[in-house]
């Protein structure tokens, strides 16, 4: 969807105006006859975005196009920029929920206006507002990495726990239709036994020490940025694999993982002149004797396909796996059986809505992407990051 090519009303400032979130009473018929009470739809979810960037935006065009959500506040570190993203997404469809521009993240995360709060800052800005919005009881959905290293994470996830206030990390991949079906396949065993996963996601854009890619003040790198993606997936595939995927437990929101650890592990990259991670590929072999091979690069480029092997068969997406829409089951005798799940809006669209699904349930996070996902692949990446000698300088390691 884009944006209405009508004219936009101009963004205002916050105001002072509130309404709860919270599904509105019932009201028993007043006539004799019994008639059983309507129970009134729950109110869109309001969102506000904190970082109007280029991730920012595909993320407003799902929620303006989801029945159960409206954007309805912005705020950036620039506010010319800000402004220009509120007058860009103004919801002209959606005539009662005028876009405010925030002065102050405070004045975000405090706002009666605000129901949930979307971080789409670069990494090394995430931990201010996720930690702003969780001590104002306001739920959280933030962009992957959600930090720059566990260390960061921790904190952040505790106190989302004590408190009861949900954050989710937005792996959107997990959150794809194609996925879903990916994960049917692997849990009857389609393949047979797990043997092998491969992938890679690799760019190349040009090289500016100042950009959020190269710059290790914004915590650049390709790990952080492309790989989270390479190891999410593969822990994701390793969990389907075994039948235990987080949610899969006998409990409704059972958290098991149960992702093993690697029992040997391989690790080679090149830095950018920056000192970021420019390049990095990895071998890693696990007890039952499945190996993973990934690749994640800032200066080259690929299909940025997935692999997947078993003893039977192999599952393939041919080019961007982060988001693909299509994927093939190769089977030892049996014709080649295709997968296509095309996006509903976006892509954003699961994500969304599984925050949203969460939030009304009053979960503290979503039980297909638990905090120990999150956590488990911020380690996996600090390890990586420590043998490339890549440290942050706002890391206390």
């Amino acid at each position: 969807m884009n944006a209405s090519s009508a004219p936009a009303p101009q963004p205002r400032t916050a105001s002072a105006s509130a309404s709860a979130f919270a599904t509105a009473p019932a009201t028993a018929s007043p006539t004799a006859t019994a008639i059983a009470p309507e129970i009134a739809p729950a109110p869109a979810l309001r969102w506000a975005i904190v970082g109007p960037g280029r991730i920012a935006h595909r993320f407003a065009q799902a929620v303006q196009a989801l029945p159960g959500a409206r954007l309805v506040a912005v705020h950036g570190r620039s506010a010319a920029r800000a402004t220009a993203f509120a007058q860009q997404w103004q919801p002209a469809v959606k005539a009662d929920a005028e876009l405010l521009v925030m002065p102050t993240l405070e004045a975000l995360v405090h706002s009666p206006d605000v129901d949930a709060v979307y971080v789409a800052t670069p990494h090394s800005h995430h931990s201010e507002p996720v930690l702003a919005s969780l001590r104002a009881g306001k739920p959280v959905l933030c962009e992957k990495s959600l930090v720059a290293s566990a260390a960061l994470a921790e904190p952040l996830l505790a106190l989302s726990r004590s408190r009861q206030v949900f954050l989710m990390e937005a792996l959107w991949t997990r959150f794809l239709p194609l996925y879903a079906q990916l994960g049917a396949w692997l849990r009857g065993g389609a393949i047979g036994p797990l043997r092998a996963v491969h992938s890679s996601l690799c760019f190349a854009p040009p090289f500016d020490p100042a950009s959020r890619l190269f710059n290790p003040a914004l915590a650049g790198g390709a790990l952080l940025d492309l790989g989270v993606y390479n190891l999410s997936v593969l822990r994701w595939v390793l969990q389907q694999a075994a039948g235990t995927a987080p949610g899969a437990g006998p409990e409704p929101g059972s958290q098991a993982h149960g992702t093993p650890e690697p029992t040997s592990w391989h690790i080679r990259g090149q830095l950018a002149p920056s000192g970021v991670d420019l390049r990095v590929a990895g071998l890693l072999g696990f007890a039952d004797g499945v190996t993973a091979t990934f690749r994640c690069a800032l200066d080259s480029r690929s299909a940025n396909a997935l692999h997947i092997e078993g003893r039977d068969g192999h599952i393939v997406l041919p080019h961007d796996f982060w988001q693909a829409t299509h994927a093939e089951l190769h089977r030892a005798d049996a014709p080649v059986q295709l997968a296509d799940a095309p996006f509903a809006i976006n892509g954003f669209e699961g994500q969304i809505d599984e925050a949203t699904r969460c939030i009304r349930a009053g979960l503290f996070e979503s039980p297909v992407m638990p905090h120990a996902e999150t956590l488990a692949t911020l380690r996996w990446m600090d390890r990586m990051r420590s043998e490339l000698g890549v440290r942050y300088p706002f890391e206390n390691l």
